[in-house]
């Protein structure tokens, strides 16, 4: 604490103490204002000015120093002012006292309190900024809330001083009212309780209702808005609508046949989305035959003079399909139909906030739902570079239709697809050149797990060019060649062929969403409420297409919320929960995180403490040769309350899952350590991490008091 903020809070300290100590308070009494109501009319007949400014001032102190008597000095200022006077005295008064109260805490305490919890408050933060003035006028409509806490916790927040102001001095209005008027009637008043009747509490309560059920009103009016110019179906086809069979539009569509809505899924390609046909199905499947040839590669690690392997990439191709067809099943038309679900395959279209034309070739039909979700995801994005559209380019897409194996291959992204497949490759065999424009691979990540992927692809044969634009495409000498700018140099990079990683786009093309005025963000993905909610209420979307989260997993989860709100949303709606959302690379090693790294910690000012410890230090990994990597774990400063891990490392990906967990139910480091772990596995480093974080934070100087004990019985 700096020495400005230990002086006022000195000062204050010794203001609240002097009322206490010379008994003040009794001059704040209703007895009190009662024998004296004579002496103050009389001194104020002869010195108005004089009065209403000593008790303007007076008021003002007792408000910001938080003192009791406010309300006896409303009674006092009705008695002695009368109704219209008193009324607007007190309004100012107590505003500005408020106002100071406000400032006090938030000088002294917002930025220790942000400092320490600022995770945990991250969530009301922004429901302060984006709502504050309406939550404070709810709070100052009910008197039942005392004001001196609502003045000091609001300094807490972001709220703006002004806002702070004007709101307190509406939202008190009432009640000063309701105190004046009473204090006008003195002499029939027994005490302050009285004054607030049931009948009047009552009142008061559907008084600070009204805010919310103006708010339902609005909205009930601003979708009246929306819908305007559309004719919305006395009765519905179906209850609900999903146009993509993902994992979103899967999830969706299986919550809404268990609940017994009639819901229809259309999918124009094929069942299961991208995850399983495009995405993570088959590059899971190509990494583990790629680990298997590196392996063999690395024979000596594990005491063998040499392993040696052949393949044929078309037979790699091959299992990789093979994998998909066995995974077919769980996605399945047949499946979902047996569920409940009326699946159809064709292009869906927006007709209106409620219809939905489905064109399979020459069949055309037209179906109306209470409620729509548009869960068709995203595809590669492809940047404008001159002439890429000449290169006959690889993504995601179509990566897995190859046969042949590509001599030269160049990866553009260093993001997880492009590191991903980057190593893949390499160890298959290809000459693989990975283009980044960044400073380091996996810019999201720690530096230090960033460091250990590119070590890692460099011993695979990927050359890493971090730093590097790319300029151009083009043809030389009959070969393909990029261009690429570093430092203002130009350079020549030779391929066979190119795979374009640098992003994802929301598929939203043909979908008809102009018509219906429904916007998109700068990166394509539908513009979204906390409640998956579109422009138009009964329609949501979930998963890529909704972003901010591109994984299947978050897919799944949004998936939920959106089919809760489109079905029971009238009843009870749901804000998607996005605090612990764990992902991981799948290079080797791994790299799993979840919540916050340090670099976000830094951006976010939030404080926090580092405990690490190295994966090279555990038995079973220095028994697998696979002693590479380490557990990171932030916690809140002071605490064992896990604000975010990462982990480097083989088998990463199912190593976090703990910490998720922990995480979601609360869960601190003193709980991990204290769980009991097989030996030997890659799982102890979780509990080895927790052990660091405890050896840190161990009490030295009763130790030392132990160590005397010991001798001593010696």
């Amino acid at each position: 604490m700096n020495l400005k903020k230990a002086l006022l809070l000195v000062i204050i300290a010794a203001l609240v103490a002097s009322y206490f100590i010379f008994d003040l308070g009794q001059f704040f009494s209703l007895e009190y204002l009662k024998e004296q109501q004579g002496a103050f009319d009389a001194l104020y007949a002869d010195n108005p000015a004089l009065v209403l400014g000593a008790f303007f001032a007076v008021y003002v102190a007792v408000t910001a120093l938080s003192l009791p008597g406010a309300a006896i000095m409303t009674l006092a200022a009705g008695a002695l002012f009368g109704f219209a006077v008193a009324l607007v005295l007190v309004s100012f008064a107590s505003s500005i006292g408020a106002t100071l109260a406000f400032l006090a805490s938030r000088f002294l305490f917002r930025d220790t309190v942000q400092q320490r919890f600022g995770e945990r408050l991250k969530k009301i933060n922004q429901g302060i900024e984006k709502e504050g003035a309406f939550y404070l006028f709810t709070l100052r409509l009910v008197p039942a809330f005392p004001f001196f806490v609502i003045n000091l916790v609001m300094g807490l927040t972001p709220i703006k001083t002004r806002t702070f102001y004007w709101v307190s001095q509406t939202g008190m209005l009432a009640g000063t009212a309701v105190y004046v008027n009473a204090g006008t009637q003195l002499g029939q008043i027994d005490s302050l309780g009285g004054l607030l009747s049931p009948q009047l509490l009552g009142a008061f309560v559907l008084l600070g209702m009204f805010p919310w059920i103006a708010k339902a009103i609005m909205a009930r009016l601003q979708a009246r808005k929306v819908y305007a110019g559309w004719r919305k179906p006395t009765t519905f086809d179906r209850n609900l609508i999903v146009i993509g069979a993902g994992s979103a539009g899967l999830v969706s569509a299986y919550i809404a046949a268990m609940v017994k809505a009639r819901v229809t899924l259309i999918e124009k390609h094929k069942m299961g989305g991208d995850c399983l046909n495009t995405g993570c199905v088959p590059s899971k499947a190509l990494i583990k035959s790629a680990r298997v040839a590196y392996h063999d590669k690395q024979a000596d690690q594990y005491g063998f003079d040499s392993i040696t392997s052949q393949f044929q990439f078309r037979r790699l191709m091959t299992r990789v399909h093979k994998v998909i067809e066995t995974i077919e099943p769980h996605d399945s038309v047949e499946r979902y139909t047996e569920l409940g679900v009326d699946c159809r395959q064709g292009e869906a279209r927006l007709v209106s906030p409620w219809e939905v034309e489905i064109r399979n070739g020459d069949q055309v039909e037209t179906l109306t739902a209470r409620s729509i979700i548009i869960a068709t995801g995203a595809r590669p994005f492809v940047p404008p570079i001159p002439g890429i559209e000449e290169m006959d380019i690889l993504t995601s897409d179509n990566l897995w239709q190859l046969e042949e194996q590509p001599k030269r291959l160049l990866v553009l992204g260093g993001g997880p697809i492009g590191c991903e497949l980057a190593q893949t490759f390499a160890r298959l065999g290809s000459d693989v050149t990975q283009v980044e424009m960044l400073p380091r691979l996996m810019i999201r990540e720690d530096e230090e797990a960033s460091q250990i992927v590119t070590r890692s692809l460099q011993d695979s044969g990927v050359t890493v060019l971090t730093n590097h634009k790319a300029v151009r495409f083009c043809h030389d000498n009959g070969e393909k060649v990029l261009y690429v700018e570093q430092d203002g140099q130009e350079s020549a990079q030779p391929f066979d062929q190119v795979l374009v990683a640098v992003g994802r786009k929301a598929n939203t093309d043909g979908l008809n969403l102009d018509a219906l005025q429904l916007p998109t963000d700068t990166n394509g993905t539908l513009q979204t409420n906390e409640r998956l909610q579109s422009r138009y209420p009964n329609i949501y979307a979930c998963g890529d297409v909704a972003g901010p989260y591109q994984f299947t997993h978050t897919a799944s989860h949004q998936a939920w919320y959106a089919a809760v709100n489109a079905l029971f949303g009238f009843l009870k709606s749901f804000k998607v929960d996005y605090r612990v959302i764990p992902w991981c690379t799948f290079t080797d090693p791994e790299v799993a995180r979840v919540g916050i790294n340090e670099q976000e910690a830094k951006e976010q000012g939030i404080a926090y403490e580092v405990t690490r410890y190295g994966i090279d230090d555990l038995d079973r990994a220095i028994a697998d040769s696979a002693a590479e990597g380490y557990v990171k774990v932030l916690t809140a400063k002071g605490s064992d309350k896990i604000l975010g891990v990462t982990i480097v490392g083989q088998h990463a990906g199912e190593l976090i899952a703990e910490y998720v967990l922990a995480m979601k139910h609360g869960l601190g480091l003193n709980k991990i350590l204290g769980t009991i772990h097989i030996y030997p596995t890659m799982a102890e480093a979780n509990k080895f991490a927790a052990g660091e974080w405890k050896k840190a934070r161990k009490p030295e100087g009763l130790l030392r008091w132990v160590e005397r004990l010991h001798t001593l019985r010696r």
